[in-house]
């Protein structure tokens, strides 16, 4: 997973978002407090199983990223790519690596290393941009 695959979840992410802002009136339909309650709820979860040592893959760090992807799909449904380019993002963004990072120092590292690991195996996503598009 080099260079070009993340250049493919950056590009994914930054698609299909775009088209369901333009879709939903900005995500008019999603209750952005509830959203932000949940995710605090969930990240303080994933700290105190960072603090305890667990890793990205462990069988809890798998279903609580399932529960973080289920509340991304209350604005819309990623693709596999879109996803990992997500995990890019809260890396690469200043504001968002701050945020995550404020519930643990290394939670952007885990995040994206778990996050990887749900897209490897998991299940739920919708078709990426360019399967739909070499179908």
């Amino acid at each position: 997973m080099g260079n070009s695959y993340e250049d493919e979840c950056r590009r994914s992410l930054a698609e299909e978002q775009a088209k369901s802002l333009a879709e939903t009136n900005n995500w008019a339909h999603v209750d952005r407090e509830r959203v932000h309650q949940d995710w605090d709820v969930l990240y303080r979860e994933i700290t105190a199983f960072l603090n305890g040592g667990s890793l990205p893959a462990d069988q809890q760090i798998q279903e609580l990223v399932r529960r973080h992807f289920d509340i991304v799909c209350r604005f819309y449904t990623p693709s596999r790519d879109a996803y990992v380019g997500m995990s890019l993002f809260y890396a690469e963004d200043e504001a968002m690596r701050a945020f995550h990072d404020s519930y643990h120092p290394g939670m952007v590292e885990f995040m994206g290393a778990a996050i990887r690991v749900f897209a490897e195996q998991g299940s739920g996503f919708a078709p990426s941009a360019g399967a739909e598009a070499s179908a």
